[in-house]
């Protein structure tokens, strides 16, 4: 019962995933991906099921399919983070696959009958075959997952070097994803069959979860606004942080340059409180300046020693407790305060003032002696 229950709401998610207008390579990856899972819990069902001598064409081919997995799960990470691979690229991280298929294509000539025959006695003759496959599949599913993890973290760094804000961009979602498909790989080390596709539909379900949770992924995406209502260029969960242009990433510039551009920098932010805006991003910022957005983050880097994320809300700190010592401030909250300087929630503004100031907001009003109205 739990593998049609896979089964089901694998082919729903594929199908919402099919009707979704203006598709991203990313969601193309996924409905591909989920097609694959409905085929695989199907196969694995009927054989569970002893079925199979009512499908003996399905026989061998689950064997190498635990290949393909992870390598889905690598290009849907890499579609987030990255510039989109070619297709041929793509398909290069399907050659265990295709060499597993090769391997077994002697059981797969056999007549139905000796399929059978061969399946009621355990796989003999090909025991070896199937658990060097097996270990493969373990190997590369391991594999796959840390090199997802590793994107995911280059990301994260990114996203610090070129936004003030991570709310909604910082794929923790993916990252549970990819930690959801790695302890999947683990316990398949240690069980039976039936339980790892058990959790293989519990991973269907946190794939539902978070992807209906994550707007814009089994549906067509809202207009992209930032948290202030301004408009972006793209939804929050196709932002692309990529490598740095590699035209400007090794860049050389003179100390009279950087105190330049740093100068208009810090007028820049004064004259026109750019902090102050929630949804302001590095770009933004650069184009005001007319200087290349790589170029701005070396001048944060090298005079701040700090990076765009925690320059700008280092900004919007210092605002915030520029304002709140203010008594006609005081007959705000704590959050509209929170907000007036920038901050686009309260868990990123307590986060961000208690790694700036070593307090929480609450511990440093009470050291003040500062009463906000509740």
């Amino acid at each position: 019962m739990i593998y049609i229950t896979g089964i089901i709401i694998s082919a729903f998610l594929s199908i919402l995933l099919l009707t979704k207008r203006n598709k991203s390579s990313a969601d193309k990856i996924l409905f591909i991906w989920l097609c694959v899972i409905t085929l695989h819990l199907t196969m694995f069902g009927i054989i569970s099921s002893q079925e199979y001598i009512q499908f003996p064409y399905f026989l061998g081919l689950e064997i190498p399919m635990p290949l393909v997995h992870s390598p889905f799960l690598y290009l849907y990470v890499t579609a987030f983070t990255t510039h989109p691979a070619r297709i041929t690229h793509k398909l290069l991280h399907f050659i265990p696959f295709a060499l597993a298929l090769l391997s077994i294509l002697p059981f797969l000539l056999l007549s139905f009958d000796d399929k059978i025959l061969v399946y009621r006695n355990g796989g003999e003759s090909y025991q070896i075959l199937t658990f060097t496959i097996f270990t493969v599949t373990l190997l590369s599913g391991v594999v796959y997952c840390f090199l997802s993890l590793r994107f995911l973290y280059m990301h994260k760094k990114s996203i610090r070097d070129n936004f003030s804000y991570t709310e909604k961009i910082n794929l923790q979602w993916l990252f549970n994803l990819v930690i959801g498909l790695l302890c999947i790989w683990v316990i398949a080390f240690f069980t039976p069959d039936k339980y790892i596709f058990s959790f293989v539909v519990l991973y269907v379900l946190f794939i539902g979860y978070f992807g209906i949770k994550q707007v814009g992924i089994f549906t067509n995406p809202l207009p992209a606004t930032d948290p202030s209502g301004f408009e972006l260029e793209e939804p929050f969960d196709e932002i692309e942080v990529s490598a740095e242009n590699s035209k400007y990433e090794k860049s050389f510039l003179t100390d009279d340059q950087l105190e330049s551009i740093h100068s208009k920098l810090e007028q820049l932010i004064s004259q026109e409180k750019l902090h102050l805006v929630p949804g302001l991003n590095l770009s933004m910022v650069a184009k005001q300046l007319n200087v290349h957005p790589n170029i701005l983050s070396q001048v944060i880097n090298r005079v701040e020693q700090k990076n765009f994320f925690d320059y700008i809300n280092n900004l919007r700190v210092k605002e915030f407790k520029e304002k709140v010592a203010k008594a006609e401030n005081q007959k705000y909250t704590l959050l509209s305060l929170a907000y007036e300087c920038g901050f686009n929630s309260k868990t990123s503004f307590n986060r961000n003032f208690k790694n700036i100031t070593g307090q929480s907001p609450s511990e440093y009003l009470k050291n003040l002696q500062i009463k906000l109205i509740e």
